[in-house]
């Protein structure tokens, strides 16, 4: 698979997607409606099998070999008191992921997903977004070829996660930008600001479209602008998965702005992509309306760390499972008049 050695590569890249294996599909579609079971019993786990199948490019699949990645990124807009927890926090939880700590290490474990934590520049902030653009255009590229490198091509199935103290300020700035609307519809408490705490975010989220407004009509100059380097890294990421052909489950509000971004270069850009989940930070339920993806769970989480795209892992096994596994009214020798 090629790399990416430009901003302009990656457009064209959003430009000419790998689409889905169509006889992959068709097969998986017609075992589905042979197997012991009355028709669409399995409710929607039988839609999500299917899809697999198409990404997958097997009719009878398996997952064997899970990813999930976490990027972690700092942000000067986090210097405006944005968030409840000091910058040191990023660093602090990346040596937790590293040594096993964290909610999402259990979790993968639990999926048999491997893990990798990827830091980005920690000691480097992003620029503050209301002062001037987030990120360079040489910043935006680093960030979406580090995360277009680390999606393993032998992963048959993709989970991005995040870490970054004032990442949920930069994320509600892009899908403001993106998607318009009023600012307190995309801002939310985060890592659970007080009331001042978010009306002070409002006001970052304000200032920063109004010092960007120019360039609010394209989505990557978005991103740059407003966006954080595991953002941008995560875009990267779902798109190399696409590249690879690789299913993916999107985490929460963070990484689904991220997909958003590439959503809005291209509507067919996340087709490969299911909703792990949806978050108890309010704006990612109006998010994924836009992007047209049922969640899988619902279960108020809003830890981030790609914690409940990881955990809608057991659904889709449990999903390939059946389609894969069960047998036929034929295999059986069960009736199926």
């Amino acid at each position: 698979m090629r790399d990416i050695f430009s901003v302009a590569e990656f457009r064209d890249f959003l430009n000419n997607l790998p689409s889905a294996d169509v006889n992959a599909g068709q097969a998986a579609t017609e075992r589905n409606a042979q197997l012991t079971k009355p028709p669409g019993a399995l409710g929607d786990l039988e839609d999500l099998a299917i899809w697999y199948a198409r990404w997958s490019g097997q009719a009878q699949p398996h997952i064997k070999a899970p990813q999930v990645v976490i990027f972690a990124g700092n942000h000067g807009v986090a210097a405006s008191g944005v968030s409840a927890f000091p910058p040191e926090v990023t660093q602090q939880m990346v040596s937790n992921f590293q040594a096993g700590g964290a909610a999402i290490n259990q979790i993968s474990k639990t999926f048999g997903a491997k893990m990798d934590v990827v830091e980005l520049d920690l000691d480097r902030p992003t620029q503050d977004f209301t002062q001037g653009p987030a990120m360079t255009e040489a910043d935006l590229l680093s960030a979406l070829q580090i995360g277009w490198r680390a999606v393993d091509p032998k992963a048959d199935l993709f989970v991005a996660g995040e870490m970054g103290i004032g990442n949920t300020t930069s994320a509600a700035a892009i899908a403001a930008a993106l998607l318009g609307g009023a600012v307190q519809d995309w801002v939310g408490r985060g890592t659970g600001v007080d009331d001042a705490g978010l009306a002070k975010k409002c006001s970052v989220v304000e200032l920063g479209l109004v010092r960007h407004a120019e360039i609010l009509d394209d989505p990557l100059s978005v991103l740059q602008a407003l966006g954080g380097r595991e953002i941008a890294a995560m875009a990267g990421s779902i798109a190399a998965a696409r590249a690879h052909r690789v299913p993916v489950l999107l985490d929460g509000f963070i990484c689904s702005v991220a997909a958003l971004v590439l959503h809005a270069m291209n509507p067919a850009a996340l087709d490969h992509t299911r909703a792990g989940h949806k978050s108890a930070e309010g704006a990612h339920a109006q998010l994924l309306e836009h992007l047209g993806k049922t969640p899988l769970l619902s279960l108020g989480l809003r830890l981030g760390e790609g914690s409940g795209g990881a955990l809608a892992i057991g659904v889709l096994k449990g999903a390939v499972a059946c389609l894969s596994g069960m047998a036929t009214f034929a295999e059986a020798g069960v009736s199926d008049a």
